[in-house]
């Protein structure tokens, strides 16, 4: 077949679950785009969805959509909205109008019934369109690597750094390899090796055992020409599933005796190096007295770890407001997620000095704090992100407040949690983030990516079910350490091979 005239249908399923919130995501969070918007979303995103697109049209292909749906991380999704989408999804397999199937999963979505719904949707593909259609999937590197999803799909992979600057190669690697099996040059063949305990912090891969570990697969990598990847997997910390840990997949051209013991050794590293994963975090106090200091070259951003809606929380926390009110004169920016509160403001009128309660609506550990305020803005909360994570795409905060203080804090209230780690979350709502002494960002990583150059970015421990402090994992199926006893493990390496 002329490559040209080759068809490849494409997609995106992006959500990280958190178990612990009480409510469900439903469809109302999500932006959803079906059949040819997903190709007109895709052509203008820096996302692994993207990276499909680019390089599948680069290779001149000719590309249906069928589903796009994306959201801020959240807690665990609708289980009837699940379905809709596994069904349209199903819909669009079934038809076989195409040659191979490329998605862009997170690989960390869960609903109330299904852990695992990454492999859920594989399964169901692979049940809709037989043995004989390749698929091929981009994950997130903090996905819940499943032997499901190794099962259903040829091409398994996910990107390699974190904050997440490489989701648009990640989507281009997974059509070269698509392309390089539908030519009959790859013959692929997954090994999985896992350590059942998810581990703490020290998750970027710019330092750290992290970025020593992927060197060290690059260099295991370079030593056989039949791998063509690896991919680390550091889990989604906020689940609860069985066998959850971090993830070793060594991706091969044929069956390779050397991937067994490569994937063992990688993920053995991840045990033997366990008390290097854990993060060096700020107190709130600390952190305020650095964006302070007059002599300071930019302003600073924390990263309200407690809090952050990057890891499914839903951004209603104050305790750095609560804090920050005590230093008169300080000026910064802090977004909270209140819909009644952007309610009252709307209904009050830009101009308007209020007095009203904020945050503490959604996690049941935190409480509302009372504030007078002036209205300076409301909008309906959409903007687009910059980049370079997710840059070009659509986020919406819901009806948003922009309220000032009397004390020279700006509160940036919205509907729903929003995706503050952009600049633009601030800027489209006319805060200038060069005018602050500081911005909370409820994000740990990427943030860092997407304000690059306009801040000194900082992370903060905040109470929150966004980060695993000790006893806020009442989980009984995933296994952190050190709070969970884990002893030495036995790793042991499968390899999954479709005919």
């Amino acid at each position: 077949m002329n490559v040209s005239k080759r068809r490849l249908l494409i997609g995106r399923m992006y959500h990280e679950s958190n178990f612990l919130p009480s409510f469900r995501t439903d469809g109302s969070w999500f932006n959803e785009h079906r059949d040819e918007a997903v190709l007109q979303e895709a052509s203008g995103s820096s996302s692994t969805l993207g990276g499909i697109y680019k390089k599948a049209k680069a290779l001149g292909y000719e590309m249906i959509g069928a589903v796009d749906i994306a959201a801020p991380p959240s807690a665990l999704v609708d289980d009837d909205y699940y379905a809709g989408i596994r069904a349209a999804f199903v819909e669009c397999a079934r038809r076989r109008n195409f040659d191979a199937i490329a998605l862009d999963l997170h690989g960390a979505m869960g609903t109330g019934s299904i852990p695992d719904a990454d492999g859920d949707l594989l399964a169901a593909l692979r049940d809709a369109v037989g043995p004989d259609i390749p698929i091929g999937v981009g994950l997130d590197l903090h996905a819940h690597m499943t032997p499901k999803m190794l099962s259903s799909a040829e091409i398994v992979i996910a990107c390699k750094e974190n904050p997440h600057s490489d989701t648009v190669e990640c989507g281009e690697r997974v059509v070269e390899l698509l392309d390089q099996l539908l030519s009959g040059k790859l013959h692929p063949v997954s090994t999985l090796a896992r350590v059942p305990m998810i581990l703490m912090g020290n998750a970027e891969t710019n330092a750290g055992p992290l970025q020593e570990l992927h060197t060290l697969a690059r260099s295991l990598a370079a030593r056989h020409p039949q791998i063509r990847d690896i991919s680390l997997y550091n889990v989604m910390r906020l689940m609860d599933d069985v066998d959850m840990g971090q993830s070793v997949v060594v991706l091969s051209d044929g069956p390779l005796p050397a991937a067994t013991e490569i994937a063992a050794r990688i993920a053995g590293e991840f045990w033997r190096r366990r008390e290097e994963f854990r993060d060096d975090l700020l107190t709130i106090d600390r952190a305020l007295d650095l964006a302070a200091d007059p002599k300071k070259a930019l302003p600073v951003a924390l990263g309200d770890m407690g809090d952050r809606v990057t890891a499914g929380a839903p951004g209603d926390g104050v305790y750095i407001l609560q804090a920050a009110l005590k230093r008169p004169g300080l000026r910064g920016a802090i977004p909270i997620t209140d819909a009644a509160a952007v309610a009252k403001a709307k209904a009050a009128g830009i101009g308007a000095h209020i007095t009203l309660d904020v945050g503490g609506t959604m996690t049941s550990m935190f409480q509302p704090l009372a504030i007078r305020a002036r209205v300076r803005n409301v909008s309906t909360g959409v903007f687009t992100m910059a980049g370079p994570f997710h840059g070009g795409e659509r986020s919406d905060m819901g009806d948003t407040a922009v309220l000032d203080l009397e004390n020279g804090l700006v509160l940036l209230v919205t509907s729903r949690p929003a995706y503050s780690l952009d600049p633009q979350a601030f800027e489209s709502q006319g805060i200038s983030i060069a005018a602050q002494d500081f911005v909370v960002v409820k994000s740990g990583h990427h943030f860092k990516l997407n304000f690059a150059g306009l801040v000194e970015p900082l992370l903060v421990a905040t109470p929150g079910i966004g980060y695993p402090f000790p006893g806020y994992h009442p989980g009984t199926r995933g296994r952190f350490y050190p709070e969970h006893e884990v002893g030495e493990p036995a790793i042991k390496a499968l390899s999954f091979a479709r005919p």
